[in-house]
């Protein structure tokens, strides 16, 4: 069983997506991102597999759930910063977590 002393030393942020791009050097359909969290994280860079249900020009602006205090992983050459969260829907096509309501980039989740 996982603790709340476990929970707390995640850090998932909120971070508004400022550019997409398509990964066509990932193993698996991808996107690049770039997500603003704000003035105190800046700008971090992940690869999603979230090209089912989104397309790049509709994800920016759009804002995400991020793991952002995990160690960075290279993925076909390209260096993911963050994790962005989602779930899986019943054909197992990943959704995006995001808060319900405009808050400001960096704001943390407990």
């Amino acid at each position: 069983m996982a603790t709340q002393e476990d929970f707390r030393r995640l850090e998932i942020r909120v971070g508004t997506i400022v550019e997409a791009q398509p990964f066509p050097d990932a193993r698996k359909p991808a996107y690049r991102l770039k997500v603003d969290f704000g003035p105190e994280l800046g700008v971090k860079r992940s690869s999603a597999q979230i090209t089912d249900l989104y397309r790049p020009e509709e994800l920016v602006g759009k804002q995400v759930l991020a793991v952002v205090n995990f160690p960075p992983k290279r993925i076909a050459g390209f260096l993911s910063e963050v994790l962005v969260l989602g779930v899986d829907d019943d054909q197992g096509r990943v959704v995006l977590v995001a808060p319900d309501r405009p808050v400001p980039d960096g704001r943390r989740l407990y």
